[in-house]
């Protein structure tokens, strides 16, 4: 019986969590042992499917989501709703991104290297699946939709371990891509959906040695840090971040300020927007006093107003442009390592770009940083300087995403080494191996 004639709509009980996550685990292991041999044909009129579905269900997916947005709004996450939302133009967004990777060249079996070798073996190196991805992450039911796609594109079967808190909408979508695959090539059991909100679940999930993979988390620090902790299957690290963006004292005023504004403002619930803001000792007048100003224009036209928390020097330029209650002193003890999440801004003035990147490697997790500076000798030394998966120049900190980077969607942001870095989609959900054509040889 496949996952779609039996969908879970209730949670298991606690002693029947490991039964359960692993029953699903292993339908999605019976059904990756196909998936590396489907043409690229096939996974993309798969893809397709899903993208036509998806749109015919927007309703239903709308109204599951609603359910989840009450839920949340009465918890009270705040800002997080806005990842936590769906609407129709979000819907058509995935959809679209859907088809930019169905148009993405299919990395598996791609050739990495090919030789001859004197015994007269042929030796060549090509891309494969990874086999039964795990992704593990918070809210952000488009997640949902990403992480299958691109699984399926690279072959492989995935299995979904989202939050309770977006459990209906996470429902509703997997329904529409289990029936996108009924009509197939590719098999339904290769999108498992472990909707439960047992703790007994997550903890077995993350134990299935020998049947995942690897496990990629995708969330928040804490989140990452106990899917690492805890995992006996191999951890891609992904999301959580405190972004930083060092103005240089060689700058168009005018264009950082944009660019401060869009990193922190744009959507201040993603992992690329901007948490801390360190001004060079020689700006901050300039810089402080017209972003100020343009933060009070927001907050005049009926934006979000942003809360500033900055050094005495800063908020001495600040005055008077911000009302006091946007205005607050920096507490470096907790403000400098705070992801925020919402519309907060930590600031600090630095006498130097030394000092500067002295800050970022005491404090970064390797997410994304940026400099704002007409000095292209500085930029390119700061670009080299500082280890981060994305480090950019003059440009908002909140395109950090893999659509944006050609990829046509992402797993997550990977901030560790090994792998893959940054923004990773297709190429990152694979691994290689060495095929080896003889006519006989023995080895002397």
């Amino acid at each position: 019986m496949t996952a779609m004639e039996n969908p879970r709509q209730t949670d298991p009980a606690a002693s029947d969590a490991e039964g359960f996550t692993r029953g699903k685990a292993l339908a999605a292991q019976a059904a990756s042992t196909g998936m590396a041999l489907r043409s690229s044909d096939e996974k993309n009129r798969a893809l397709a499917l899903i993208a036509g579905e998806l749109e015919r269900s927007a309703d239903s997916i709308l109204a599951a989501n609603a359910l989840d947005m009450q839920a949340g709004e009465r918890a009270g996450i705040g800002p997080k709703l806005d990842r936590l939302l769906l609407t129709r133009e979000r819907i058509d967004a995935i959809c679209r991104d859907i088809h930019n990777v169905i148009a993405l060249d299919d990395p598996v079996g791609q050739v990495l290297g090919e030789s001859d070798r004197p015994s007269g073996l042929r030796v060549t190196r090509v891309r494969c699946p990874l086999g039964v991805v795990g992704i593990i992450y918070e809210s952000r039911p488009n997640v949902t939709v990403d992480a299958t796609v691109l699984c399926l594109k690279t072959g492989n079967a995935v299995v979904l371990k989202g939050g309770s808190d977006a459990i209906h909408s996470n429902r509703a979508i997997v329904s529409a891509i289990h029936r996108a695959l009924a009509e197939s090539p590719l098999p339904v059991d290769a999108v498992q959906l472990l909707d439960s909100t047992e703790r007994a679940v997550t903890a077995a999930f993350l134990g299935l040695r020998g049947v995942l993979d690897v496990i990629i988390p995708r969330g928040s620090l804490s989140l990452i840090r106990f899917a690492r902790d805890n995992a006996k299957v191999p951890v891609i690290e992904t999301g959580a971040s405190v972004v930083h963006v060092y103005v240089d004292s060689e700058v168009d005023v005018a264009q950082a300020v944009e660019l401060i504004v869009n990193a922190k403002t744009r959507r201040v619930s993603i992992c690329g927007a901007l948490d801390v803001l360190l001004l060079h000792k020689d700006s901050v007048r300039a810089v402080a006093g017209a972003l100020a100003e343009a933060l009070a224009r927001r907050e005049a036209a009926g934006e979000t107003p942003v809360e500033v928390r900055a050094e005495a020097a800063v908020l001495g330029a600040m005055e008077g442009a911000l009302s006091p209650g946007r205005l607050k002193p920096l507490d470096p003890a907790t403000d400098f390592d705070t992801e925020w999440l919402d519309h907060i801004l930590a600031v600090r003035a630095v006498d130097s770009m030394d000092a500067a990147l002295e800050h970022i490697r005491a404090h970064s997790l390797k997410h994304t940083e940026a400099i704002y500076t007409t000095n292209a000798g500085r930029a390119e030394r700061f670009l080299n300087a500082v280890d981060a998966a994305c480090v950019m120049h003059n440009a908002s900190t909140q395109f950090t995403d893999g659509a944006e980077f050609g990829l046509g969607a992402e797993i997550g942001i990977s901030t560790q080494k090994l792998h893959v870095r940054g923004p990773f989609a297709l190429e990152g959900l694979t691994s290689m191996k060495w095929l080896v054509r003889g006519t006989g040889q023995i080895r002397p």
